[in-house]
């Protein structure tokens, strides 16, 4: 069934609270309080004609997957120093965006950035549609959306996780996540046009960020206090429903970090599947039954005879499941011509965050005195 056919979730128009009244109030109500957001242009600054730079908020939108806007912030600034342009982005070459994205996890992202943004190029541009954002590399339905809205003013309402909260509120939307997606999406498809679509969505995702949170929602500073069911109901942290998590699977693997004093000796992960084609820290395969004993892991050692000593473990949680690495380390002479980097500058071997865990762990006891895996203050 589709979410066309499905029965709708909220009360049958004209019932419930007036769209276009919700509309205005929470304009005027971003007017004001609307975050100052490196991506964005906010609503000063569309008044003096600026406009948003699809670059900037595809870029921004691809980040903001799966990461809070606090995190993104800084690897943004780092990204465009890199890749000011779509143009240098679609140049470069993929090693060099993977290790620019390193720390933001879930690396096919990257790739898939490279790839659009040499697809975009092809095109001239980025298409302005929902339909044709979403058939690039990447892009799905409600990132197309997110893009089209805020950088083209496209009639459309896509929901992230800020948004579903509040229309959840609103509405007291009863059905459970995951199994509420479909609701959430008509519940914001009420608010598709009208004016200042871009400037609505965003204003949207502010009310979530900062007033409607998760806990202690801000009711009183709500633009919507009056309107809101769950506020009226005084079950606002109630919502969204929610289906409970099953435990993650935890699986197991042995990290070999091996050093002269100033190079730390790295591998790179199989091009496909997870972190896939991101230097690593050498190691053994993950697996479930268990976890692995230095000795039965030898066989999988970047260097035989080095004297591996077990330095601890470290743990990293994934979407679907927990890794726990056993750190093994060792002082070797590097094969010349190795993959490496500083052992007192480990961002700039662009390891993603796991393997900095394991690498920071190895390193523990710190070379010539100093920290290990910080950058050098000058």
């Amino acid at each position: 069934m589709t979410v066309a056919d499905a029965p709708s979730p909220l009360p049958a128009s004209p019932a419930g609270p007036d769209i276009a009244a919700l509309r205005a109030r929470l304009l005027e109500w971003y007017d004001r309080q609307a975050r100052v957001l490196p991506w964005r242009v906010g609503p000063h600054g569309r008044a003096l004609g600026q406009r948003p730079d699809p670059y900037h908020v595809w870029l921004s939108e691809i980040m903001l997957q799966q990461t809070t806007v606090a995190a993104v912030g800084p690897y943004f600034a780092r990204f465009l120093e890199a890749f000011p342009t779509l143009e240098a982005l679609a140049q470069a070459p993929e090693e060099a965006v993977l290790g620019r994205w390193a720390g933001l996890g879930y690396y096919a992202r990257a790739r898939n950035l490279h790839a659009c943004a040499r697809a975009v190029l092809a095109l001239g541009g980025f298409p302005q549609t929902v339909e044709a954002l979403q058939a690039l590399p990447g892009i799905g339905p409600y990132t197309a959306a997110a893009i089209a809205a805020i950088a083209f003013d496209q009639p459309v309402t896509p929901a992230d996780g800020n948004v579903e909260r509040v229309l959840a509120r609103l509405w007291r939307i009863e059905a459970a996540l995951p199994a509420a997606k479909p609701a959430f999406r008509a519940a914001a498809a009420r608010f598709d046009g009208g004016a200042r679509p871009g400037d609505f969505i965003q204003a949207l995702m502010d009310l979530g960020a900062t007033i409607c949170t998760p806990r202690a929602p801000a009711c009183a500073l709500c633009p919507w206090i009056e309107p809101c069911g769950a506020r009226a109901a005084g079950d606002a942290e109630t919502f969204p429903r929610k289906t409970p998590k099953a435990a993650r699977p935890v699986r197991h693997g042995l990290a070999f970090v091996a050093e002269d004093g100033q190079r730390l000796l790295l591998g790179r992960r199989p091009p496909k599947g997870l972190l896939g084609g991101m230097p690593e820290v050498p190691g053994t395969p993950w697996r479930t039954e268990g976890p692995w004993s230095l000795d039965e892991a030898l066989p999988h050692a970047p260097v035989e005879g080095a004297g591996w000593r077990v330095r601890g473990t470290v743990q990293h949680v994934f979407t679907h499941f927990e890794l726990v690495l056993v750190v093994a380390h060792a002082r070797v002479r590097l094969p010349r011509g190795s993959f490496s980097c500083p052992v007192d500058d480990l961002d700039a071997g662009g390891l993603p965050s796991v393997m900095l865990k394991a690498a920071r762990a190895g390193l523990s006891a710190g070379v010539a005195g100093k920290p290990v895996g910080e950058r050098r203050r000058t």
